[in-house]
């Protein structure tokens, strides 16, 4: 998409991957040994990815984070460069190296995913701090967790004190978030599993997410949408109303960032000044084609493929 169709200005705050990813039959059980049918390395990282849907989607994307001085490094940053996303954000750590993932995907389409954060784990608030300037110039900021948290939580303050709408996915969660934190957040995105740990409740159903989804923004967070996978996504507005919306029914492949494509496309369109229900619908439709296609970036669809989508 050529720089004049762009609209919206999205910052993308979070981690840079190399994701190691393992094709097999069905998920290894603990102490269990597999053969694998397909292996390949491609670019990920949630941050990474996010950045990449709204690029494809049709936003001014620029993005904040840290590879190491080595190959997966120079590699995930030309990758980065190729999509128009503006790298000026993203430091090189000389002590860590770039991040990875290492993924094993079955032939159901579901993964496990265990991430060494690597160079991920050096940013810090101060690095936040000296790209300032790059956040003043967005229209929506958007965090997960693959980064350090007093970088996460210094990014929404700094956003917040900016007037900037925040978008926050919490992935992966492990614990509730700090309660000063709730405030912060404009939109909070988290899968049914992230929400259940978030809200200290369990999250098997629609019913489930809306209780979740109540509990979270009493804790402060002012939009909760809870991806429910093949279920859909539920919202609950500021104010109080709720809505259920239906997934597009697609055979997956693999599920590897199928969140992170729907966080991204969702935040360009907040940065586009689109509708709630628009943008949560054309995210859902880029996440769906994203789970036909094997990868995390790779599986990711443009502008063009989406429309498409029927």
């Amino acid at each position: 998409m050529s720089k004049a169709a762009k609209q919206g200005r999205v910052v993308v705050v979070g981690s840079i991957n190399t994701d190691l990813v393992a094709r097999a039959p069905h998920l290894p059980r603990p102490g269990e040994t597999i053969s694998g049918q397909e292996f390949s390395q491609v670019a990920g990282g949630k941050g990474a990815n996010q950045a990449v849907a709204a690029a494809r989607i049709g936003a001014h994307v620029a993005m904040v984070g840290c590879v190491g001085s080595d190959a997966n490094g120079d590699q995930r940053l030309r990758d980065l460069e190729a999509e128009g996303i503006d790298c000026a954000g993203i430091e090189t750590s000389e002590s860590q190296p770039t991040g990875v993932a290492l993924i094993t995907v079955s032939d159901e389409g579901q993964n496990t995913i265990v991430v060494v954060a690597g160079s991920n784990g050096e940013l810090t608030p101060e690095g936040v701090q000296r790209h300032e300037a790059m956040l003043r110039a967005a229209d929506v900021v958007v965090c997960q967790l693959e980064s350090p948290w007093d970088a996460v939580h210094a990014t929404l303050a700094l956003a917040r004190r900016l007037g900037k709408t925040t978008v926050l996915n919490p992935a992966p969660a492990t614990e509730p978030l700090p309660a000063e934190w709730m405030p912060l957040i404009d939109y909070l995105v988290p899968n049914e599993v992230e929400a259940a740990i978030l809200a200290g409740l369990p999250v098997e159903s629609e019913s489930g997410a809306r209780r979740a989804a109540m509990e979270l923004q009493r804790a402060g967070a002012r939009n909760v949408i809870v991806t429910l996978g093949a279920q859909g996504a539920y919202l609950l507005r500021e104010g109080g109303e709720g809505a259920h919306f239906a997934a597009p029914e697609v055979q997956a492949v693999d599920t590897t960032a199928a969140g992170d494509t729907f966080i991204g496309v969702f935040a360009s369109q907040l940065a586009a000044r689109q509708p709630l229900d628009a943008a949560i619908g054309l995210a859902q439709r880029a996440a769906a084609i994203s789970v036909t296609r094997a990868g995390a970036q790779p599986s990711i669809p443009t502008r063009e493929e989406v429309e498409r989508f029927a």
